[in-house]
């Protein structure tokens, strides 16, 4: 067990150091309530059958037997802590929203302090997702609204809910996983892929949106390092192959050389045509057709007899990867005609 709720999950997530969710609000460290500190009641307290306030006896029955039903959250929080007086009126409206799908359970670490000190809570707001009996992810500090539904929609979807009764769990966490990755949320979506694959480590779909993820973030060495680990007939899966065709294509840019190099050379001599014959080519493999047509009808323009006409010919290369109905292809030609027939 980790000594801090920022062991919890994430431990494959690009760039992850745990729950990897942050503290923009500053959370408040645990101590003592201030002196003269006037005893307040606990936020939300009449909340509903989703929320509820827990005791250190309770905390068993609470918490980790229902976690065996659905998720529970739990919010360590106390009087005296503006933070928290921040988080759980957010807590307690994302929690509604969801529809049974996770409980809330509030703890007062003033009155109740043993939980927290086993948890290891060293400062507040802090919450803690329980599945199955177990601690598995958690947060510090008073997140925006946005993020605690993001985490809550997480959580529900590693736990294997969200979907219609009966339906395939595994499925149901690669859909969401794959919908927070369309929407720019690497982090969430690798958090989910990895706990996909806790549970089937040689899953294609799960590797495959893992990697894509570490791609994002940069790192195609540890992308590739993933998928090279998978055995040979998950090379079937097309996710898979669609990331290898993403690796090799950085492979072959890499050995064109930095672009930003290759930039600066034509800056300083704008004849310097295979600089621009190497730009072409790194635009094309990152599917900038455009941009590689430019490049090379911008050779054509001022020497078209540069390396045996070697500018045009891959032109044509590419018109042919294109197909003659793409946009960039009929464009290209039309600007190719301009320069030759003019």
């Amino acid at each position: 067990m980790s000594n801090s709720p920022f062991g919890f999950g994430g431990g494959n997530a690009p760039g992850g150091n745990g729950g990897g969710y942050g503290n923009p609000y500053g959370a408040q460290t645990v101590s003592k309530a201030p002196a003269g500190a006037a005893p307040a009641p606990a936020p939300g307290a009449d909340a509903g059958d989703l929320v509820k306030d827990t005791t250190t006896a309770k905390f068993s029955a609470d918490v980790l037997q229902e976690s065996r039903r659905q998720p529970v959250l739990v919010d360590f929080w106390a009087p005296w802590c503006g933070p928290c007086r921040q988080l759980t009126p957010i807590l307690e409206k994302a929690v509604r929203a969801a529809g049974g799908r996770v409980k809330l359970v509030k703890m007062n670490i003033d009155e109740h302090p043993s939980i927290a000190g086993q948890l290891g809570v060293q400062s507040i707001p802090a919450v803690f997702a329980f599945v199955g009996g177990q601690p598995v992810d958690g947060f510090m500090g008073a997140l925006p609204e946005g993020e605690v539904k993001a985490f809550i929609d997480r959580l529900v979807a590693m736990a294997g809910g969200g979907g219609e009764a009966g339906g395939d769990p595994v499925a149901e966490a690669l859909d969401q996983a794959r919908a927070m990755l369309e929407a720019g949320d690497a982090s969430g979506a690798a958090q989910l892929f990895a706990a996909v694959l806790q549970h089937e480590p040689e899953n294609g779909p799960a590797t495959a949106g893992l990697a894509e993820c570490f791609l994002d973030a940069g790192d195609p060495a540890r992308a590739k390092a993933l998928v090279d680990a998978l055995p040979a007939e998950a090379n079937e899966d097309k996710a898979l192959a669609a990331v290898r065709t993403r690796l090799k294509l950085l492979d072959e840019i890499a050995k064109l050389g930095d672009p930003v190099s290759l930039a600066g050379r034509l800056q300083a001599n704008p004849d310097d045509h295979q600089a621009r014959y190497d730009l072409a080519l790194i635009a094309q493999a990152q599917g900038n057709r455009d941009e590689a047509a430019t490049q090379l009808l911008e050779i054509v323009r001022r020497d078209r007899a540069w390396n045996e006409d070697g500018a045009r010919r891959k032109l044509l290369e590419f018109f042919d990867a294109w197909g003659p109905t793409d946009p960039a292809t009929k464009e290209a030609r039309r600007r190719l005609s301009s320069l030759l027939f003019s």
